[in-house]
């Protein structure tokens, strides 16, 4: 039951993301909203590689390497979240500096004043 909770909380948190991303016209709202996606991804990606009774991906004594395929978690989609959140943290701060040098140059963050990229 608990998996089905997170599943459907990382899905509210993308539409919240979504809806932050596309219904809004502050650039730092829709870097918020962009924060708030990936996060609901993460919790996604990990309640879908999440198993019930299994343990840490760790084969030690308590699990004898004969009995690791059967009891211990899969590690690869808690490697590709750690992945997922470091390369999020650098594109949301490179989505950060250019909005500081958006709000320098035209004293706005709103995006309908920036009409000289239109086609």
């Amino acid at each position: 039951m608990i998996e089905v909770i997170t599943l459907a909380a990382g899905f509210l948190l993308i539409l919240i993301g979504l809806y932050a991303i596309l219904a809004r016209r502050h650039i730092l709202r829709m870097i918020i909203g962009f924060s708030v996606f990936d996060t609901g991804l993460h919790v996604v990606m990990v309640s879908l590689g999440s198993i019930r009774g299994r343990t840490a991906p760790i084969v030690d004594d308590a699990v004898p390497a004969i009995q690791a395929i059967n009891r211990v978690a899969d590690p690869v989609p808690q490697a590709l979240v750690l992945t997922a959140i470091v390369i999020g943290l650098g594109i949301t701060a490179l989505m950060l500096t250019f909005a500081l040098r958006m709000a320098r140059s035209r004293r706005s963050l709103d995006i309908r004043s920036y009409k000289d990229l239109k086609w």
